[in-house]
């Protein structure tokens, strides 16, 4: 298992972002929220021109994890 190693600053940052009054399963539906209305806006766009494909995905797929984590009730069911 690798382990990336924030910078004091970086750590601090997201220390305070995540300890002041910001309601996690607020923030884990807006950010899945967020995530559709961005691949929405790509498809209708034409995805097929859209040279970042693959940076697409991926960043969907992490802000995807990332509202997991705030809000485990959000985790995409697979049946």
């Amino acid at each position: 298992m690798s382990q990336n190693n924030l910078p004091e600053q970086t750590e601090k940052k997201l220390l305070y972002f995540f300890n002041n009054d910001i309601d996690p399963e607020s923030l884990a539906k807006a950010i899945k929220q967020l995530n559709i209305v961005i691949a929405l806006s790509k498809v209708i766009e034409d995805e097929a021109k859209y040279s970042q494909k693959e940076n697409l995905k991926q960043g969907l797929h992490w802000l995807n994890e990332l509202a997991e984590i705030l809000d485990p009730y959000l985790e995409y069911k697979k049946d």
